[in-house]
């Protein structure tokens, strides 16, 4: 199965006022948290995180195997911004970067 882009996590310092923006543009959020707002946009996940360590957004291809795709990629040259952490049950991530600082975010089990 070839990596699909199914979400993107936008960083944000101010969750409440980011949100009031989204939710203009998307409707109202289908989770609210203090910690993670998430939209649906026509079947994509935009989702606001005010802890995020990034530069800005980050789109996170899904894939079948993330510690092996992740290995390839670092072998190809990327290098490494985010160590692989659990997101939900079943869920990991992790955001590399290509040649040019590039994000390239990574999510799968």
């Amino acid at each position: 199965m070839s990596p699909t882009i199914q979400s993107m996590v936008v960083p944000v310092s101010d969750i409440d006022a980011a949100k009031a923006v989204y939710t203009a543009l998307y409707g109202a959020p289908h989770t609210d948290t203090p910690y993670y707002v998430g939209f649906n946009a026509n079947g994509f996940e935009v989702s606001l995180a005010p802890n995020e360590q990034t530069d800005g957004p980050v789109a996170y291809a899904d894939v079948d195997d993330l510690d092996g795709m992740r290995d390839a990629l670092l072998a190809a040259g990327a290098t490494e911004k985010s160590a692989p952490r659990q997101v939900a049950p079943g869920a990991r991530v992790c955001v590399l970067a290509d040649p040019n600082g590039n994000p390239i975010g990574l999510r799968g089990a």
